[in-house]
């Protein structure tokens, strides 16, 4: 940790709230609700969809009254509007090089009812409370579309957004941007999955239709009466805290729901949406998770793995297979608790789609070698404390969003960047635009940095597992780690963003822009 600047405080930080009558969501009873599946928008002729932001109430649990969410909804012709009664975003489903459009309209309340911190940066008390913008993550999308933390719109108004999908099939997903807001909007629950599909894996005939279902992790805290709680420091002029765990987990906006399947092969979308809380994910059988891919699609061959650990903003598409399991209850764990009940009838229905087992090989993923890197960046990671021990500040290069850009990287050129982690965190850093890949990561000395003595490394490089030997669009970067990947520069010229995924960590600072020089 590091002692640095320390944001203003006002009057009356001495100040306390009411404590809040909490609910207790592990005493709540487990798998009595069915896992909700988002219903998919797909772009007709004219390759657009119009898609709207509301506020509206949801039951997440069998026993916990209506939660007030804000929740995106298909408002395309023939969109399923009123299907939105769920809270969950529809699922857009688009195809490789077919141009996508999409208007957003921000239909929500002038008033936010979460906890607003008007001394972030870009949340001051003369913008507006509500305020929103959409970034298509993992999207290769130009600067203009691409959802930057300033091109925020407020209610009334929409934003027009173009999505080239010149990019291989990959699970994708859209979110909240808002500079300094976005962890309030998400929160409060705008987030949903986009999938791109292609040709290369078609011919695969993997799992789909009713077989291929999206997972959407997050965690949440609950009031009594069973409104979503989203805890502050304790200072009214600064209530930001730098990170959280609620104790409901939440899938597809269900706290630990249930879902029947078949004995069969299934193709599971799993995404981790939440704030700042990480998944790690195994089966209570024991049976292994075949990792067919991660952020930005396809492994070159399955990887068969006992547990999954997932960083917020991380995908991975995993196969699992329920053929030997007729008439079992399995649980997909996190850690020590089961998220989700998968109940397994006795028999497989009568349509078949896709492959009895993984297939042996999937995509051809050829790695980047280091000789065709023209410049090496280091990226620090760094935390700053105020003089009472509160953790105030996180910065990347020491440095605030606002000043100048200090990467340029030029369009179409392949550079290294290391993250230098010398925090106590694992910070998930997400890069806009482009795709890269993991190279390694290495121990190195910590006190010896911070004090101007180098880079002193402790131990030899680790080349990444075999689950992250494809393309990545979010790193988890390890404390006291090195964290070395490899990005070509591909797409388009213009400014955009790299940051932690941590979304507190974001709001206040650790967000920088970077600029694609053509």
């Amino acid at each position: 940790m590091e002692m640095g600047p320390t944001p203003a405080r006002g009057p009356g930080t001495a100040r306390t709230k009411p404590v809040v009558p909490m609910l207790h969501c592990l005493e709540l009873a487990p798998f009595v609700d069915p896992l909700e599946i988002p219903v998919a928008a797909r772009p007709g002729v004219s390759g657009g969809l119009r898609i709207g932001m509301r506020e509206i109430r949801v039951k997440m649990h069998r026993d916990v009254a209506p939660t007030r969410v804000w929740c995106y909804s298909d408002l395309s012709p023939g969109g399923a509007a009123g299907v939105g009664l769920t809270g969950l975003a529809p699922l857009i489903e688009a195809r490789s090089g077919h141009p996508l459009q999409v208007e957003w309209v921000n239909r929500l309340p002038a008033r936010h009812f979460l906890p607003v911190d008007f001394s972030l940066h870009g949340c001051g008390h003369d913008i507006p409370e509500v305020r929103a913008c959409v970034h298509l993550h993992g999207g290769r999308t130009p600067s203009r579309d691409d959802g930057q933390p300033e091109d925020w719109f407020v209610p009334g108004h929409s934003r027009i957004c173009r999505y080239p999908l010149e990019q291989d099939a990959a699970a994708l997903w859209y979110h909240d941007h808002a500079m300094g807001l976005n962890r309030l909007n998400m929160y409060a629950g705008l987030f949903g999955m986009a999938i791109v599909r292609d040709s290369a894996e078609d011919a695969l005939h993997l799992p789909s239709g009713r077989y291929e279902v999206p997972l959407i992790f997050c965690d949440r805290n609950f009031s009594a009466d069973g409104q979503l709680f989203y805890p502050e420091s304790g200072d009214p002029e600064h209530p930001w805290v730098p990170e959280f765990s609620g104790d409901a987990i939440l899938i597809n906006g269900k706290v630990r729901p249930y879902f029947e399947v078949e004995p069969r092969l299934y193709r599971f979308r799993v995404l981790n949406a939440a704030n700042s809380r990480f998944f790690t994910l195994s089966l209570s059988n024991g049976e292994p998770l075949h990792q067919i891919g991660v952020d930005q699609g396809l492994l070159a061959t399955p990887v068969h793995r006992t547990t999954l650990n997932l960083a917020p903003a991380e995908r991975a598409d995993l196969l699992i297979d329920f053929s030997h399991a007729a008439g079992q209850r399995i649980h997909l764990m996190n850690g020590a608790l089961g998220a989700l009940q998968f109940r397994v009838s006795q028999s497989a229905g009568a349509a078949t789609s896709g492959p009895a087992s993984p297939p042996p090989s999937l995509r051809l993923v050829a790695r980047i070698p280091e000789s065709s890197a023209t410049l090496t960046r280091t990226v620090t990671l760094n935390e700053y404390l105020d003089k009472i021990g509160n953790s105030m500040l996180m910065l990347l290069n020491r440095k605030r969003w606002h000043e100048p850009v200090t990467e340029r990287p030029r369009l179409g050129a392949t550079e290294i960047w290391e993250f230098i982690n010398l925090t106590e965190d694992t910070h998930p850093m997400h890069l806009h635009l482009v795709r890269f890949q993991v190279l390694d990561r290495r121990v190195f000395d910590v006190f010896a940095y911070r004090n101007d003595k180098g880079l002193h490394y402790l131990a030899d490089a680790q080349p990444p597992p075999p689950g992250e030997l494809g393309w990545k669009d979010t790193v988890q970067c390890p404390p006291g780690i090195v964290t070395r990947i490899i990005v070509p520069f591909e797409g388009y010229a213009g400014t955009y963003l790299y940051h932690c995924h941590i979304l507190e960590h974001e709001a206040n600072d650790m967000m920088r822009p970077f600029e694609v020089v053509a």
